[in-house]
């Protein structure tokens, strides 16, 4: 039956403008309204089949899952087309059969009720292969010369934004672990040892939360907001109150806070510690939360990736084209953001 329910125009519009801000920056506009008018106008066709066809049983989540399949792969593989070199007039029937593929495939597995994982895997096999059978037909028909159509076949914006979001990622890591370091206060050269040298007899635990207290005094109060929101209520709010006492610095001295900083960094996970096993671990249990259907619906307007990680961890596998430490990152994204 149609899936009435299922607002497929809206939904490709907004799919069309969130491409807009993800168009590579080095194509001309003509190159940058294919790939928007591309990725809409196959999302347009996709919904409206989904919704609309009394022949398909699909329900809105599922039409709403497949049509921005459609979409993420519409956009990846109109870019690979334009940088491929491939002559203009030839585009568009690159397209046609790709997308075509997707929503073939990508009714089959639904209907047979293979798992998301299974999907995104036979639709990302199904897609390289349309798209390299595409190069050899123009190639066969003299179009295009062995060059290019090698050339045409190495194009992967997805492993291109995929590689880049990786280094984005492990940069911020390092700039987190980079932090402590960068606030270290600095030795004033060789004093008498007083009793200001030595740890105060006190709970540890609180020198070093008047410590984080201090490091965060210095810092932009947007992150300080961002990592107190991490920590135990209590603990956040003993360092709230240790930052507004006055002269918090002098009361700490020199040698304690350094003492306690050094052991603030060896704390911080090293990436020995980003295990696959621990990030396996983590990401089932906040899936643990959801039903199978709950859990589609919030990966939704994740990218293919990151469905990927996820379901490939429910099966108890570590999806392996993630690094570690970026899969850590996801996470603990994931596990923030819901």
């Amino acid at each position: 039956m149609a899936t009435k329910d299922f607002d497929y125009k809206t939904f490709a519009q907004n799919l069309a403008g969130q491409a807009q801000e993800l168009v590579p920056q080095d194509f001309n506009d003509e190159q940058k309204q294919y790939v928007i008018n591309t990725l809409g106008n196959f999302s347009m066709m996709a919904g409206q089949a989904l919704a609309e066809d009394p022949n398909l049983n699909f329900n809105a989540e599922q039409s709403t899952y497949i049509t921005q399949i459609i979409a993420e792969w519409s956009f990846h593989k109109s870019v690979d087309v334009i940088r491929s070199g491939i002559p203009r007039q030839h585009w568009d029937g690159i397209m046609q059969k790709i997308a075509y593929t997707i929503f073939e495939i990508a009714k089959q597995t639904f209907s047979q009720g293979l798992p998301s994982d299974q999907i995104l895997e036979i639709i990302e096999h199904q897609v390289g292969k349309a798209y390299s059978d595409a190069i050899d037909e123009l190639k066969n028909r003299g179009i295009i010369d062995d060059t290019l159509q090698e050339f045409a076949k190495s194009q992967s914006n997805m492993e291109k934004m995929t590689q880049e979001a990786r280094i984005q990622q492990e940069q911020q890591v390092q700039e987190q672990n980079n932090i402590v370091d960068q606030n270290l206060p600095q030795p004033a050269g060789r004093t008498n040892v007083t009793t200001e040298n030595k740890l105060p007899a006190i709970d540890s635990k609180v020198l070093k939360l008047a410590t984080v207290a201090m490091l965060f005094k210095r810092m932009n109060q947007d992150k300080v907001q961002t990592i107190l929101n991490k920590f135990d209520q209590s603990d956040a709010e003993d360092v709230i109150k240790y930052m507004k006492l006055p002269n918090l610095a002098e009361k700490i001295g020199p040698q304690n806070a350094l003492r306690c900083l050094k052991e603030i960094k060896e704390q911080i996970p090293k990436i020995s510690d980003f295990s696959t096993t621990k990030i396996v671990k983590k990401i089932k249990n906040f899936a643990s939360k959801y039903s199978a259907n709950e859990l589609d619906t919030i990966l939704i307007k994740e990218r293919i990736g990151v469905k990927r990680l996820v379901y490939t961890a429910l099966e108890d596998k570590y999806y392996d084209k993630i690094p570690p430490k970026v899969a850590s990152i996801v996470a603990t994204y994931l596990q923030n953001s819901v």
